[in-house]
């Protein structure tokens, strides 16, 4: 069945696509108040996987698109064009700072050789005492690739030009699909790459096209051969990670309709295997999150991470609750995050309860550092936009990430601390698009208690960035912060917002 966008679905894309603009009065949609699922709603985003950093957990994801045809109609997302992969941080787990997107493949990205870029898997090394990072990538199911970068956002390379496991890699030559990389870097530093997926004719019990195999110590190499890891109704999504000496390797089983025994994993679910040693021998365990249509009534494939971050434990996964919100079912895949628990005396997984509610924020949020304003908890009529420093006038070395703000568009901050003394001014770097408006600083709600604002005139250039300020009165204690852009005539009006600061008082 076919789906015409719905008037407000123009803050799920980029800002690109000119073709959906978001309507005067726009609505939260996706990501509800106070809920912490899914993590964004201004865009999709799928396959995650989690990189911790500097008390930072960056996601790096499938750009899931809407795509159309010729009239307009939002069709089933068929993952064909995916070529980048969307990045996006937080150290909250509320409040995310959208970094925008890696080029990855394509004749535009960073590795030309690909086509595409699914499910990739990120990892952090020092190498002769400098922090590098590492991007390992589908090109579709045909290979793997792997960029690096000096920062958790780039800028990426390709440092050896071609793929890093294909067809000739020793040890996969019967692995279906070559895809859905994992990568653990372990305390003696040696790396380990898991990958691999699909199910031969006839194996449905036992695919084994599961492959785990050595890193070298550049992270750019592999070494050996691939090892089987020997997993029941193996179907695609590997993941693994290391808790108290057991490691773990976790995967989605598949989705055919074939006899399981009792123990089996059944469909579309993910399972794990325990070993106490990187490439096994590996022991089946069960499995700990039931399939995405049994939370939220809209199924499809299952993938995730699990990663440690502030002395817990949380696995991010996806599940297609933005576009069903949207009343575009088709597909396309949004991050959500929930806690996870072991067992203190088996180290057993306990089973896992996807919801909307999510996590609880770890800390309230600082407004007196300088914050990028493509940073959201939660959002109505919001785009970002990935802007280049060539392109649009910004004296900086890399891309900026902006969020597009028209009239009645609102970004809130959760749990905004702004002590005991409060703050006493706030200043902003802005764009105008358009006609003359005014940004409100509100507490509580979108209505709320007006704090301060900000009279922007009208644009008189393209992309002309200007820092504005005003005072704060009223801004003590914690609250939810919103930022309102406000028409200042009848005609309607855009801001482009990249960069906010409060001043204390």
């Amino acid at each position: 069945m076919n789906h015409h966008v719905t008037p407000h679905a123009g803050n799920q894309n980029e800002g690109t696509d000119e073709r959906v603009q978001p309507q005067l009065q726009p609505k939260e949609i996706g990501k509800l108040r106070p809920n912490a699922n899914p993590l964004i709603a201004h865009k999709f985003g799928a396959d995650p996987y989690a990189l911790v950093f500097n008390n930072r957990v960056y996601l790096y994801m499938t750009s899931d698109k809407l795509e159309y045809d010729s009239e307009g109609i939002a069709q089933k997302n068929s993952y064909s064009s995916i070529n980048r992969i969307t990045v996006i941080s937080s150290n909250d787990l509320i409040n995310w700072t959208d970094h925008g997107e890696i080029r990855v493949a394509g004749p535009e990205g960073a590795a030309t050789w690909a086509s595409q870029s699914w499910a990739p898997a990120a990892a952090h090394r020092k190498l002769d005492g400098q922090d590098c990072f590492f991007l390992y990538f589908a090109n579709n199911a045909s290979g793997i690739g792997v960029l690096s970068a000096p920062t958790p956002v780039g800028p990426w390379k390709d440092p050896i030009g071609k793929a890093l496991v294909t067809r000739e890699t020793p040890g996969v030559e019967d692995v279906t699909w070559l895809f859905d990389p994992a990568v653990l870097v372990d305390e003696d530093h040696q790396a380990y790459l898991y990958f691999g997926g699909g199910v031969p004719e006839g194996k449905s019990e036992r695919p084994d096209t599961a492959r785990v195999m050595r890193l070298g110590d550049d992270m750019i190499t592999v070494t050996g051969k691939a090892k089987v890891i020997p997993a029941p109704f193996m179907f695609e999504d590997s993941g693994i990670h290391k808790h108290q000496h057991l490691y773990y390797y976790t995967y989605c089983s598949n989705f055919h309709e074939v006899t399981r025994a009792e123990g089996d994993p059944p469909p579309g679910e993910i399972a794990y295997m325990t070993s106490a040693q990187p490439m096994g021998p590996w022991t089946y365990q069960g499995t700990i999150l039931q399939n995405p249509g049994h939370f939220f009534g809209i199924g499809g494939n299952n993938h995730h991470a699990i990663f440690q971050f502030a002395d817990q434990w949380f696995i991010a996964y996806h599940a297609q609750t933005l576009c069903q919100a949207m009343d575009i079912p088709e597909g396309y895949r949004s991050t959500h995050i929930n806690r996870i628990e072991y067992e203190e005396t088996t180290g057993r997984i306990k089973e896992i309860q996807a919801d909307y509610q999510g996590v609880s924020q770890l800390h309230s949020f600082d407004p007196y550092q300088a914050v990028s304003g493509a940073t959201i908890g939660w959002s109505a009529g919001v785009s970002t936009l990935q802007l280049t420093s060539a392109e649009h006038g910004l004296a900086l070395a890399s891309d900026v990430v902006v969020s597009r703000l028209h009239v009645g568009s609102w970004i809130a901050i959760s749990n905004v601390n702004f002590g005991e003394e409060g703050a006493s001014g706030f200043a902003a770097l802005i764009s105008n698009q358009g006609d003359a408006a005014t940004l409100e600083l509100r507490l509580g709600r979108e209505d709320g208690t007006r704090v301060g604002e900000i009279t922007i005139p009208a644009a008189s250039e393209a992309f002309q960035w200007k820092e504005q300020s005003t005072t704060i009165t009223g801004a003590q204690g914690i609250h939810d912060l919103y930022i309102v852009l406000r028409a200042s005539s009848e005609h309607s009006s855009a801001i482009l917002l990249q960069e906010w600061k409060f001043k204390r008082l």
